[in-house]
Parts: C-alpha cells; sequence; structure tokens
C-alpha cells in the first residue's frame, strides 16, 4: 500500500512539474523584461531609473489586477478539456477577449491619468514628469496584454504550455534592442529615456499577444478552438461567469502585491542602508517566487482536468500530491537562501553594511518559503475548483491584518517587543503568509471532500 501510494505521489509530482516547467520560464522572461528595464534606465540617468522604478511601482500592480481577472480562463479551459465537450469554447473565449480589451482600456487610461498620483507620493518634479511619461508609454501596450492573458489561459487549460514559454522568451528578445534603441537613440531615433522604456515595453506586449494569437490559429491542436477563426455573438453570460471567477482571484493578488507595496512605503524612512538592503532581498526572493507561483498555475490546470473528467477522487489525489510537492519545494527553496545568501548579496553591492543586512533578511526570508510555498499552491488548487472567493476572503485579513499588523508591530511601534525596523516587518510577513498558508490549506481539504460546497454563478457546463 505504502509503495503504491509513493508510486502514485512521483507519478502525480513528475506530471505537475512538467507542466510548470514551461510556465517557469515564461514568468522568468517577464521578470527578466522588468530587469532589463532597470538595468538599461539606469545606465542613460538616475532620473530616467527612478522615474521608471515610481512608474511601475503604479503600473504592475494594475496589470496584476487584470492578470488575475483573466486568469479564469485557465481553470474553466482545465474543465471543458478534461471533459471533452468543447462546443462553446470558442464563443466563450471572443466574449472574454472583449472583456479583456475593455479590461486594457480602462487600466491604460488610468495610468494616463496617473499624475495625481505621483504628488500625492511626494515625487520630484523632474521625476513625475518623467514617469508619467513612462507610464503613457506602458498604457499603449495595456489592451495587448490582456489579450495576451486570455490565449494564454487557453493554451495553460490545454495542457499546451511549451507557447506560452516560447512567447514569454519572444516579449524578452524584442523587449532588449527595443529599450536600447528607444532609450538611448539610434538608427535615426532620438534618446527618449524613461519614455522610450515605456514605449518598448508596450512594444513587447503587443508582440507577445500576436504572437500567441499567430500561434493558436495555426496549430492543429486549437483547431475548431481558435476564438479569433470567427465572429460570434456578444453575450453577457461568458463575461459575467469570468467576472465571478477572476474579480476575487485578482482581487487576491492584488492584496498580496499591494502589502509588499505598503512595507517598501513604510521601509523608506529607515535610512538608505535599510531601504537598500530590503530591495535586494525583496528583488531575490521575488525571483525564487516564480517556482511555487509556476507550480501553482499548473495545480489550477491538474485540478480542473480532473473535475472536466467528473473524477473528484482524481481532484482531490492530484491537490493533495501537489501539497506535498509544495512542501518539499518550499524547503529545498529554504536551503537554497540558507546556503546562498551570503554569496547573493555580494552579487548586488560591495557594501559590507548592506551585505550584512541584505543577509539577514534573506535568512528571515528562508523562514517563510514553506508558508509561501503552500499558500500559492493551495490557492493554485482551489482555482481548479473555481472557489476563488474563499481565497479573497482569506488572503485580505491575512496579508493586511496580520501581515502588516505585525510588521508595523514589530517593525514601528514602541509598545514592546518594538521597535525592531526592518527584521519586524519581514517577520510580519512570515506571520500574514503562515497565516493564510494554514487557511487556504483548511478550505482545500474541505472543498477536495466536498467540492459541492464552492458557489456557481450557474449550472455548471452551461
Amino acid at each position: 500500500m505504502a509503495v503504491s501510494r509513493w508510486r502514485t505521489f512521483v507519478w502525480n509530482g513528475q506530471a505537475q512539474f512538467r507542466l510548470a516547467l514551461p510556465i517557469m520560464g515564461a514568468q522568468l522572461a517577464q521578470t527578466g523584461m522588468a530587469l532589463v528595464d532597470t538595468l538599461m534606465t539606469g545606465h542613460y540617468a538616475a532620473v530616467d531609473l527612478a522615474a521608471v522604478s515610481v512608474g511601475s511601482s503604479l503600473w504592475l500592480p494594475l496589470y496584476l489586477l487584470i492578470a488575475g481577472v483573466l486568469m479564469a480562463v485557465t481553470p474553466h479551459v482545465a474543465r471543458i478539456h478534461g471533459s471533452g465537450r468543447y462546443a462553446g469554447l470558442a464563443a466563450y473565449l471572443q466574449n472574454t477577449l472583449w472583456l479583456a480589451v475593455a479590461l486594457g482600456v480602462v487600466g491604460g487610461l488610468l495610468l494616463m491619468l496617473a499624475t495625481p498620483l505621483f504628488r500625492v507620493m511626494g515625487v520630484e518634479e523632474a521625476v513625475a514628469d518623467r514617469g508619467q511619461a513612462y507610464l503613457f508609454g506602458v498604457a499603449a501596450g495595456f489592451p495587448a496584454l490582456a489579450l495576451y492573458h486570455v490565449l494564454r489561459g487557453l493554451s495553460e487549460g490545454m495542457h499546451h504550455v511549451r507557447p506560452v514559454l516560447l512567447i514569454g522568451l519572444l516579449g524578452l528578445a524584442i523587449n532588449v534592442p527595443a529599450n536600447y534603441l528607444l532609450i538611448y537613440g539610434g538608427f535615426g531615433l532620438p534618446a527618449m529615456g524613461a519614455l522610450g522604456c515605456g514605449i518598448a515595453t508596450a512594444l513587447s506586449m503587443w508582440v507577445m499577444a500576436g504572437g500567441m494569437a499567430w500561434y493558436i490559429s495555426r496549430h492543429p491542436r486549437f483547431r475548431g478552438l481558435s476564438p479569433l477563426a470567427r465572429r460570434y455573438p456578444l453575450h453577457w453570460f461568458p463575461v459575467r461567469e469570468t467576472l465571478f471567477v477572476g474579480v476575487p482571484i485578482g482581487l487576491a493578488i492584488f492584496f498580496e502585491v499591494s502589502l509588499f507595496a505598503a512595507i517598501a512605503l513604510l521601509v523608506a524612512g529607515l535610512g538608505t542602508t535599510v531601504v537598500a538592503a530590503h530591495q535586494i532581498a525583496l528583488n531575490f526572493t521575488a525571483l525564487l517566487f516564480m517556482v511555487p507561483l509556476s507550480m501553482g498555475i499548473a495545480l489550477t490546470v491538474r485540478v480542473g482536468d480532473a473535475l472536466g473528467r467528473d473524477q473528484p477522487q482524481l481532484a482531490r489525489q492530484r491537490s493533495l500530491d501537489g501539497m506535498m510537492l509544495c512542501v518539499l519545494t518550499g524547503l529545498l527553496l529554504a536551503l537554497l537562501m540558507v546556503l546562498a545568501a551570503g554569496q547573493v548579496v555580494r552579487l548586488y553591492t560591495p557594501e559590507p553594511e548592506i551585505q550584512a543586512l541584505a543577509a539577514t533578511l534573506l535568512l528571515l526570508a528562508a523562514l517563510y518559503q514553506v508558508s509561501d510555498t503552500v499558500q500559492v499552491n493551495a490557492a493554485g488548487a482551489l482555482r481548479g475548483y473555481k472557489d476563488t472567493r474563499i481565497v479573497m476572503l482569506i488572503t485580505l485579513p491575512a496579508y493586511w491584518g496580520v501581515g502588516l499588523g505585525v510588521g508595523v508591530w514589530l517593525g514601528r511601534s514602541p509598545v514592546p517587543p518594538g521597535p525592531i525596523g526592518v527584521t519586524g516587518f519581514w517577520l510580519g510577513l512570515l506571520a500574514g503568509l503562515t497565516g493564510a498558508a494554514v487557511l487556504l490549506s483548511w478550505r482545500l481539504h474541505r472543498v477536495s471532500l466536498d467540492p459541492g460546497l464552492v458557489p456557481r454563478v450557474a449550472p455548471e457546463g452551461r
């Protein structure tokens, strides 16, 4: 019995990891685009680097909110793929593409009207002007980015993740030369600094959307399923279903991202050394987070596929094995952080004081690797069940109540044992992520035993 159970775990783990690996590559490619933007504007001018940094802090949370809403496509397609009943899928996707266009246009308009936020943030006038120019450039790509996420959801839900990796690498390959030409100038183009960086980012977004659309329209696996092949009538129901499942996903992601942004603002007053060390530790942990995040997306697909086959026991088995795999992954990531902390911080800065503090923060980050990996995979499995509202209701108090509350108490409050500075905020992250991991795991256990607990927007298969 034990041998059979072990074989099942290994088989499920391998299947999940094979699915997650290309997604991981795509996520790292997108992270690489942000890194390229920072490095190339940093070599152009300090004011443009500041403009891109501040501008990114505004458009990235908005982008993740929109992308989170459109993540509802993945579990929907995974269920249909598992059932083998594809009737109506192309019409559903085309209606969701119209929703994506609307979200992208609204998001772009919000970015174009961001000037008052720069004043609220107390940003210098020169940085604010270039930051707004940068956001104008990025805004032009928001509709494309939204379209890309719908088509990506189709591909991932069909277990066809290789194009996600290839298109992600294509976006990175376009971003580098476009940044060079538009930031520094060349071939008759003027040097545009931060504005050029924004335009290059938008160009990469359109290339990724176009590349994914071309692939889906040409590949045999999507024959008859492409939402681009013909015109379908507009219907409210597919849009309503996407919003019903997707809005809680987007808000849950936004709560987590905004927590880290809020802590960055609270840390900003603790001195240059603290801010630099915090940013180094945050940058490295965000890079490693791509591993559990990709596994969570893969788990969404596998659970949704099993439910589409009307096999709830298989969905529970995949959920349990996925959670066991993520615990092992979290332990390995924690070990990597402990062993590599000193070497990693030396890659970022030669300053001994910053190195010492950043290494300490990475050791604290190692403590929450298991919690972070568990919570993102439990949320991924629950998305496979389309149980997204409970994820939102758990993450808001966990992140903003426990995480930020403990962080402020330990980091800034004079009440004992505080204030202990930036270390207190990282202990707050540990508390918030652990709370989310426990509650989401409990919810997954209940839902996997009784999928009927999940509310539906309409009868399944309508």
